[in-house]
């Protein structure tokens, strides 16, 4: 299939969905056209009645439809002719929904590095070769961009570490990570929203909940496209967001 704008492919999901996928030349490029086409989608909600829902990823988009107002053809011709629109161009602007450029404020989550039940600073150093105060620094010096929310409600994929933290997973995966562990895991970081087996490096412990919670259910804090910037707090100041 010739590529189109900045998607890729696309590629039928079953029966009632279709995942588009985009191209870059690298993963950040690709995850921003990503959110420019999801930005655009978003604009024609009231017209499209048969979108059910949009699921956004490091560099595709599903898009779920109802069958009994559409098939994945007309899926297709929308998708394609959004592309080429005012809205999918003027979506790619500097004012854009979740791009990095446009966004107002960083998310700063505070971490208790070296917390000791949630602590692989030593083995991320001999991984690394980098000291736990070099890992700490690297960690804290950069923003994160949320690429993907999943694995378990809450669990936000960020990315990119500095290169000299990367770092391969566990061999052996824990059964019980705490909630509110920060790790790492290649180039990626995340925050562990509860209480879960895991396999990947962990640097410290949150008391930022990835969850928000109402009477109905509980969705993730972080979404795609987000901001994220770590800062360093001690074990006192970790302690009395509890205490408070």
């Amino acid at each position: 299939m010739q590529a189109f704008g900045r998607i890729k492919r696309l590629v039928t999901a079953g029966a009632d969905a279709i995942i588009v996928y985009f191209d870059g030349v690298n993963l950040d490029e690709a995850n921003n056209a990503c959110h420019h086409m999801l930005a655009a989608i978003d604009a024609q909600r009231n017209q499209w009645s048969w979108l059910k829902e949009c699921v956004p990823s490091y560099d595709s988009l599903l898009v779920v439809f109802d069958m009994a107002l559409i098939d994945s053809h007309g899926v297709y011709q929308a998708l394609h002719t959004l592309s080429d629109t005012s809205e999918f161009a003027q979506s790619k602007g500097a004012n854009s929904v979740n791009s990095v450029e446009g966004t107002s404020a960083v998310i700063e989550i505070p971490v208790w590095y070296g917390a000791p039940h949630a602590s692989d600073l030593s083995v991320v150093s001999k991984k690394t070769s980098l000291s736990i105060d070099e890992i700490i620094e690297l960690h804290t010096s950069v923003t994160y961009k949320v690429y993907a929310v999943g694995f378990a409600p809450g669990f936000a994929y960020m990315g990119d570490i500095p290169e000299a933290m990367n770092c391969a997973r566990l061999g052996t995966p824990r059964k019980r990570v705490p909630k509110g562990a920060v790790a790492i895991a290649d180039r990626q970081t995340a925050v562990y929203p509860s209480e879960s087996p895991g396999g990947w490096n962990l640097l410290g412990i949150t008391s930022f909940d990835m969850l928000l919670h109402s009477e109905e259910h509980s969705e993730s804090r972080l979404k795609a496209g987000d901001i994220v910037k770590f800062v360093s707090i001690t074990e006192q100041e970790y302690r009395s967001h509890y205490e408070s």
